[in-house]
């Protein structure tokens, strides 16, 4: 087992949350809770709703039943500005109406922190240039964004959220387009930012054998409701798999990790 001990300070609750798009449902009476020191995965197959279940926790989708505190407090009581200085939010993708230098996407992670009429201090821009080098993005600099590959933009999207200084990182998919090598140089990351930093860390990702290895709790989702949560351990088995994904899938205990693994066929 993991020497790492869950310390509970800070938390997002959810309690029979309901909301959608259309007038179905996509998530339905769902209860979660995130904690501050925390590296959850959220799995689940395609259209089970894990980014509605983000956009909820961050305000963008209104609620039709339920609630959602964050620190003891309703959601709807904060400003965007506080939410902004609480959570960060690396998407999928994105894209500007303008071309922007990578520092300066970056630098945009600090905006929740400037003060009126305030400019970039030099704290800011010691912050922004520790994590460049923490993710290897120096040699990008003054690279404008529009130039980088899918995966070098995840990573300054990863860059911008961890300059935010937030309680708890957000992540929709960020290693997607990654190669191999940067998704477990990511996943070693988001788990010293808990380590090290004690934020909470949600993560959506379909990348079992990774969450497997690097998460303190696997949330499953199908059909907008919680299948199964808990230590990896307790959940990477046959009869979840089949539950989830409905596909035969053997599991092995990872004889580096100590974990429990897929074996695909």
């Amino acid at each position: 087992m993991d020497s790492y001990k869950l310390r509970r300070i800070d938390m997002i609750e959810t309690k029979s949350i309901s909301c959608g798009y259309t007038e179905k449902n996509i998530l339905a009476d769902l209860d979660l809770k995130i904690s501050q020191d925390e590296f959850a995965v959220l799995i689940g197959p395609n259209g089970a709703g894990k980014s509605t279940l983000l956009y909820c926790l961050m305000g963008f989708l209104p609620l039709r039943g339920g609630s959602i505190s964050i620190k003891e407090k309703k959601l709807g009581s904060y400003r965007r500005l506080d939410l902004a200085r609480i959570m960060a939010y690396v998407p999928q993708e994105t894209g500007f109406l303008f071309d922007y230098p990578v520092q300066e996407v970056i630098l945009m992670g600090r905006y929740p922190w400037l003060k009126f009429l305030q400019t970039w201090s030099a704290e800011d821009k010691e912050i922004v240039a520790r994590v460049m080098t923490q993710l290897g993005l120096d040699e990008f600099k003054e690279r404008w964004f529009s130039q980088l590959s899918g995966g070098e933009k995840q990573r300054v999207l990863l860059a911008r959220a961890l300059v935010q200084d937030t309680d708890f990182i957000f992540l929709d998919e960020t290693l997607s387009q990654l190669d191999i090598n940067h998704q477990i140089e990511t996943m070693q990351l988001l788990r010293d930012i808990r380590d090290k930093h004690h934020k909470g860390i949600f993560l959506i990702s379909h990348n079992l054998n990774l969450a497997a290895n690097y998460a303190d709790r696997i949330i499953f989702l199908k059909a907008g409701r919680i299948i199964a949560e808990g230590h990896p351990d307790s959940l990477i088995e046959p009869s979840i798999m089949k539950e989830v994904f409905s596909v035969e899938l053997q599991t092995q205990r990872n004889p580096v990790s100590g974990r429990m693994n897929i074996i695909y066929p």
